[in-house]
């Protein structure tokens, strides 16, 4: 057997996984405050399970520059565990192999297991939330960079704003919370916290809601659009809460469509199909358990 965990800002989930990447059990807990807190919360759950099961490993998802020997540059929006190293720290406590992931690249290399990119060897993989996260995977392998940060799609520029050069990025234009919720409750005055009310009020006919998404469609798509180019993957896998909404999906992919219809050097070009994730609220455990067996497949080798 072995353990998953993805830390995240507002929680913590733990999946027991077998061989075959099928989830056991599952548990979860609001993230502590504290280093110290969050890593007895999480060692007390791997020592219950390891009263009743051999737990061969531990995974571990978690947001923020991850360097390779598990040391956290940055954790994301938990402060609490910069300039530790997670790995060191939970292998100690535990007893047992821990491999650490960053979350984006966990939940996109999930995909390959069971998931959207099965059988898929070079793919793109976008989390839409808070922000715009990513991955790619190149030849079966995620591709990491000189300094761990490849796959920050979020910050590419989509156009020249001179007053503020932050709003041109694709985080503040195509994101689900930065991006689209707050371009439309600066234009509203309202302060909406789910994006499924845009939608509906788009269906319903509001115009301020249909050019907000319009807007919000196209500039996701020029971003996938802009890495489909320099990378040519095979897929593009669109992962985050708003990936189960069929509409946006849809019109996700018209966009896409369009826009590669109005560039006279790409009309003619195949290029590869936007796909939903299979795994959401899972993907951070069983991604970190996905990347951990590699790992471990790689040592024996």
């Amino acid at each position: 057997m072995y353990v998953g965990v993805d830390i995240g800002g507002s929680s913590i989930k733990i999946g027991l996984l077998d061989e075959d990447g099928a989830m056991k059990d599952k548990k979860n807990f609001p993230t502590p405050k504290t280093k110290e807190e969050i890593l007895d919360d999480i060692v007390q759950i791997i020592s219950d399970y390891k009263t009743k099961y051999v737990i061969k490993a531990v995974g571990i998802s978690v947001p923020g520059v991850v360097e390779e020997d598990g040391y956290l540059t940055t954790a994301g929006a938990i402060k609490c565990l910069y300039g530790i190293n997670i790995k060191e720290e939970m292998a100690k406590r535990t007893g047992v192999f821990v491999h650490v992931e960053n979350d984006a690249n966990a939940a996109s290399i999930a995909e390959k297991w069971g998931g959207a990119a099965q059988n898929v060897a070079n793919y793109l993989s976008l989390v839409v939330g808070t922000g715009i996260g990513g991955c790619l995977v190149v030849n079966n392998e995620i591709y990491r960079g000189a300094h761990a940060r490849a796959g920050e799609f979020g910050w590419m520029l989509l156009d020249d704003n001179q007053d503020d050069l932050n709003l041109s990025t694709m985080n503040l234009q195509a994101a689900t919370i930065i991006g689209l919720l707050r371009i439309y409750n600066l234009k509203s005055g309202e302060k909406i916290d789910d994006a499924r009310v845009i939608y509906d009020r788009a269906e319903d006919g509001e115009y301020l809601a249909q050019t907000v998404l319009a807007k919000f469609h196209r500039k996701l798509a020029q971003g996938i659009l802009n890495v489909a180019v320099v990378f040519d993957p095979a897929m593009v896998v669109i992962g985050g809460g708003i990936s189960a909404n069929k509409t946006f999906l849809k019109e996700l992919q018209m966009a896409y469509k369009q826009l590669q219809n109005e560039h006279s050097a790409l009309v003619d070009m195949d290029f590869p199909e936007i796909v939903p994730a299979k795994f959401e609220n899972e993907a951070g455990i069983i991604g970190a358990v996905y990347s951990l067996k590699i790992t471990l497949n790689k040592e024996e080798k």
